[in-house]
């Protein structure tokens, strides 16, 4: 599906920072069949768009030194669409959130911010300008959900009500769908294992041979397919500079 804007509370973008920008590059072409353009944002810095059809799906760079000597490993960030990044980010702390970074503007393309909800799983707020987020979701190839790993899903899921509007809904005792404006919008899930964090999915044609190819070009399952409840399969990846990920087999509700 292509689209050009999102409602407030919708899951929009997502970009991985990485320790090898070329590797990584090479690695989601294999996968996805992505495109690629490295623009330069500052002197030896680029921001890479990966693209499909010629749209804009996600987008990756490379860890700066100060990132990787602060111990961050390779990651996918999800960004959340704000009406307005400076307002939602103020009213972060009070509602038992951190505002990490920001709100800063990105050029002409948006503004955004980094936080944390209440149990510490990061995200972005991102309020567009001159970029919307992706132009193709919900299809191969694509963003189709973002799921939040956390000890206490009551806790992040009452801090997005009262800041987005999300509601969820109990599909097990331990996994929740949320909702905005009435669409399904990702998911949280009870875990006391990992730290806090959101991973983003990206749909796939067969979750078979999207794990073999991954494997084929250096990354890692670190959990096989697997149908889930509510249809469809998942299966985690970790690519070969260490950021997780998932890919999925199916179709789930978004945005009309």
């Amino acid at each position: 599906m292509e689209r050009d804007s999102y409602p407030p509370g919708a899951f929009c973008w997502a970009d991985l920072g990485t320790s090898d920008a070329a590797g990584a590059t090479a690695f989601y072409a294999q996968l996805f069949g992505w495109e690629a353009e490295a623009l330069p944002i500052r002197t030896g810095v680029d921001y890479t768009m990966l693209r499909l059809r010629g749209r804009d799906v996600a987008a990756l760079y490379g860890q700066e030194e100060q990132e990787r000597e602060a111990g961050i490993p390779p990651h996918w960030s999800s960004y959340i669409a704000v009406v307005d990044a400076d307002e939602v980010a103020a009213r972060v702390p009070d509602l038992g959130g951190k505002l990490l970074v920001g709100p800063f503007d990105v050029y002409d393309s948006g503004r955004m911010a980094v936080i944390t909800d209440p149990t510490g799983a990061i995200v972005s707020l991102w309020q567009a300008g001159e970029h919307a987020g992706a132009g193709v979701i919900y299809e191969p190839g694509a963003l189709v959900w973002n799921d939040l790993a956390t000890p206490d899903p009551g806790a992040a899921g009452e801090f997005f009500r009262e800041l987005l509007g999300w509601e969820l809904e109990a599909v097990t005792p331990e996994y929740f769908t949320i909702h905005n404006e009435g669409s399904m919008n990702g998911g949280i899930r009870r875990e006391t294992e990992l730290p806090p964090h959101w991973l983003p999915w990206f749909g796939v044609d067969s979750i078979e041979a999207a794990a073999g190819t991954a494997s084929g070009a250096g990354g890692e399952v670190l959990v096989a397919p697997h149908e889930l409840a509510a249809g469809g399969q998942v299966a985690v990846i970790l690519d070969p500079q260490g950021a997780p990920f998932a890919v999925y087999e199916g179709s789930l509700g978004g945005y009309a």
